[in-house]
């Protein structure tokens, strides 16, 4: 799948839970999620149970661990896709 379109269903995953809207404005893969969008824990596991019904995979506690910014999200959800 190509990174594009992962990064605007990864987008549209997270607007309900970005805190600082003016940060996700400029929304990019170099976004932390709890530094620029003031992201909480407990959201955070609801955005990976998210992905993982949106992109049909499952994320495991190593890879979920590594889930803080947008770049190192997208590289895990083309892992798993790729692993299907």
């Amino acid at each position: 799948m190509d990174k594009t379109v992962i990064l605007e269903q990864l987008k549209k995953i997270i607007t309900p839970y970005a805190n600082n809207k003016e940060a996700f404005d400029s929304f990019s893969e170099n976004t932390d999620f709890i530094a620029d969008l003031d992201i909480n824990s407990a959201n955070l596991v609801d955005i990976i149970l998210d992905v993982e019904d949106t992109f049909d995979i499952r994320i495991d506690n190593e890879s979920m661990e590594k889930m803080i910014d947008v770049k190192s999200t997208i590289e895990i959800i083309r892992i798993k896709l790729s692993e299907k």
